[in-house]
């Protein structure tokens, strides 16, 4: 019997100083059996970070042709493709050549280091790939306000993010692998 995803649902406020955008989202999540919260909570985290009405989750680890999330022009053009882990250089190649933009959110300590020294040259190359590392301590705090039930709200400013569930907060920032 093939185990079931777990549904989380978000109720997520975001206000990006950056870019002059406020909005509400009510979110729901499925996390695949496989999946970690705190992979769940860095999908979450650059929903937040690219807020739009037209990002949506991908179906992720279930599936190689789709990213964690993503954002179609109305044409069905993939304007955004973003990546949350250690994806392999190739993905990222055939992204790069599907997409207008793509983001990787890339986490796990040593192993991303290990990964960042084997793929990121190659991954450097590709112009329109953006890749921004998490530490440790961010991904576990994170993963700290996973729940079920999720009310957050994300201020975004000078690109750092602050995610807070009201006891709780956890500051974000990110830093850039990729060159500008």
């Amino acid at each position: 019997m093939a185990l079931k995803s777990t549904i989380f649902k978000a109720s997520l406020n975001v206000a990006d100083l950056d870019r002059g955008h406020y909005a509400d989202y009510g979110l729901t999540l499925a996390r695949h059996p496989s999946e970690t919260d705190e992979r769940l909570m860095v999908r979450l985290l650059a929903f937040a970070r690219h807020a739009d009405e037209h990002l949506e989750f991908g179906r992720g680890i279930s599936a190689d042709d789709e990213p964690a999330l993503w954002q179609k022009t109305y044409a069905g053009d993939i304007d955004l493709w973003i990546e949350v882990g250690l994806p392999d250089e190739r993905l990222l190649r055939r992204a790069s050549g599907r997409a207008g933009q793509v983001v990787v959110y890339a986490y796990g300590g040593r192993a991303m280091d290990a990964w960042w020294n084997k793929e990121g040259g190659a991954i450097s190359r590709l112009a329109n790939v953006t890749v921004w590392a998490l530490d440790d301590e961010t991904c576990h705090g994170l993963e700290s306000l996973a729940e079920r039930s999720m009310q957050l709200q994300c201020t975004i400013q000078d690109g750092s993010l602050w995610l807070t569930d009201g006891p709780g907060t956890v500051a974000v920032t990110p830093r850039r692998l990729t060159a500008d």
